[in-house]
């Protein structure tokens, strides 16, 4: 009886982790609602922070619509998912939300992890992994973003209002360590859940 417990304990586990495992992706875009003007305000910021803007330029396979709306949404997705989806990075002072369906369209692939946006931002709005503008050989273009609107702030931490969005005090690294720990605890539970089965039999 007791072994039955153990292994009924263990398929439990494994069905959470398993569960936790295919979490639905999310992407960030920008809300119906809001107006053209604060749009492109929360649109020149998110490009000025590290959002890769270059698939928005008329060359870019998301050029098209070229309307503020479709642009502000596939800049902030690309802030969001830089920013490893942190809590706040999707608010750009009230103009974004959270989908949970992907927008990509046509050609224009909406990334939704931080690998397939070109990995996460660091500190100063560069993405890491790149050369910050003005450091370079001069071989690659860099976009520069607007300066910070007037009335805006960019705080290290907590919520600074303006178009800043909120991200709380830093965790380096939370998302790619809890996808590692993900990737390690399926295996184990299975050792675990397999190892008990033969041992009663």
């Amino acid at each position: 009886m007791e072994s039955v417990f153990k292994v009924v304990v263990l398929l439990l586990l494994l069905c959470t982790t398993t569960a936790e495992l295919g979490a639905a992706a999310t992407w960030c875009v920008a809300r119906s609602d809001a107006s053209e003007e604060a749009l492109q305000t929360a649109l020149d910021y998110a490009c000025g922070s590290g959002a890769d803007c270059a698939p928005l330029q008329s060359s870019g396979l998301c050029y098209l619509p070229n309307t503020v709306q479709a642009h502000a949404s596939y800049a902030f997705n690309s802030y969001y998912q830089r920013k490893g989806s942190a809590p706040g990075s999707c608010s750009f002072s009230g103009t974004a939300t959270v989908a949970t369906t992907d927008p990509s369209y046509g050609s224009c692939v909406y990334p939704s992890s931080p690998s397939t946006a070109g990995g996460t931002i660091g500190q100063g709005g560069t993405p890491i992994g790149t050369t910050p503008p003005g450091t370079g050989t001069g071989t690659t273009p860099t976009l520069s973003g607007p300066p910070t609107p007037p009335g805006t702030t960019a705080p290290l931490y907590g919520s600074g209002g303006g178009l800043t969005p909120s991200l709380g005090p830093a965790t380096p690294n939370s998302s790619s360590s809890n996808a590692s720990i993900k990737t390690l605890l399926l295996p184990v539970t299975l050792l675990l859940v397999f190892s008990f089965i033969f041992e009663t039999m």
